[in-house]
Formats: C-alpha cells, structure tokens, sequence
C-alpha cells in the first residue's frame, strides 16, 4: 500500500526528517537564532510547549552541555534528548500547580512556540493563542533573569497590539519577526522581548 501524502509536507518538513528533528518548526528557531545570536554557549533556556521536541533540541545544540534546556509540555515528548536537557509534563495555563517550582528560575531565554487547538473561526484562534502568549509572558516574568529575552509566537488578530505593548514595557528592545520557515497562509508572528527590564 502505497503511504499517504501529508498534504503540509514541504522541503522544511523533508529538511527536518533529514536532520533527525521531530518537527520543521525548528527552523523558525535556526532563523530567530541566526537573525538575534538569543541563545549562548551555557545559557539556561525554558522552552513552553515542548513537544515534540524540536526547538529542545536546537537549544540543547546551542548551549552546549555547560547549558541547561528545560521544557514543559502536556504531551510527553518521545524524542531522545542529550543528558543537558529535562521535560516536565505541566500546563502553562495552569501555572499554579507548582509548575514554577519544577522548572526553576534563573533563565537566560524563555521560548514559547505555543499554538492553540484551532477552529477556523480566525478571532477564536487569535484569542486563544493571545491566553497561551500571555500565559508564557507571566511565566517569563516569574523565571528569567535581568536582561534575559524571550521570545513568543502569536496569531495576529485585535489583541495583538494589547499584547506587544507589554512586551514593551517588561523588556528594553522588541523585534517582530516572521521566520520564512512559517507558512505562507499562516496568521502566526514571533514578538522578541529582550533585556527583560
């Protein structure tokens, strides 16, 4: 039987499959990393909504095993990570059930790839996607250094501006970024806050 094609699968899917990365995501990461230089040689860096574990194990390259690279994802994360990098199973929205105290503070880079479930319905994907955002920016807040960075994806829609105008107050410089990896037809942009105030 001849395997069905993935209607997404693109050269970045290829690329990733080649690599050994879970998903193409990744590039989005590379491109960020390449544009910004956020991610350094012993850097601890906490990456929200881990799985499967691509951006994990694009930070993990980058630090080094003098680093550290946490994630936290509902979903178990199955890929096989190097001994610098710890998954804890937690929900962002939820952050009261001790989900700060299982990951630590002191870190360099906060990541969030977040995406909610979608609908379609283009306004409820954008506030959804604005709760995970300002979910993973409160935890930033609680968990980064002075003059750490932190870098989310969001889905354009009415909050977007509400949300940038925080980013601009907790950090000294934003970028908005598009990686070339995001698709085409997506809503979705990266905000970079860095040298949290």
């Amino acid at each position: 039987m001849k395997k069905k094609k993935n209607r997404w699968e693109d050269h970045y899917t290829r690329q990733a499959r080649k690599e050994r990365y879970p998903a193409r995501s990744v590039y989005k990461l590379k491109e960020i990393q390449q544009k910004h230089g956020l991610i350094k040689a012993g850097d601890r860096v906490l990456d929200l909504g881990c799985a499967p574990g691509s951006w994990l194990l694009f930070a993990a390259d980058l630090t080094g095993k003098t680093g550290q690279v946490v994630g936290v994802d509902q979903n178990p994360v199955t890929a096989p990570m190097p001994s610098h990098v710890r998954v804890c199973t937690g929900d962002v929205l939820s952050p009261e059930n001790g989900l700060i105290e299982a990951v630590g503070k002191d870190f360099n880079v906060v990541l969030s790839d977040m995406a909610p479930a979608t609908t379609g319905i283009k306004d409820v994907d954008a506030a959804r996607s604005f709760n995970l955002c300002e979910a993973a920016l409160n935890i930033s807040q609680a968990c980064l250094k002075q003059r750490g960075s932190f870098v989310c994806k969001i889905f354009q829609g009415e909050d977007f501006n509400t949300f940038l105008d925080r980013i601009k107050q907790l950090f000294q410089k934003y970028k908005i970024y598009k990686p070339q990896s995001s698709r085409k037809a997506s809503r979705e942009i990266y905000i970079i806050g860095m040298g949290k105030r």
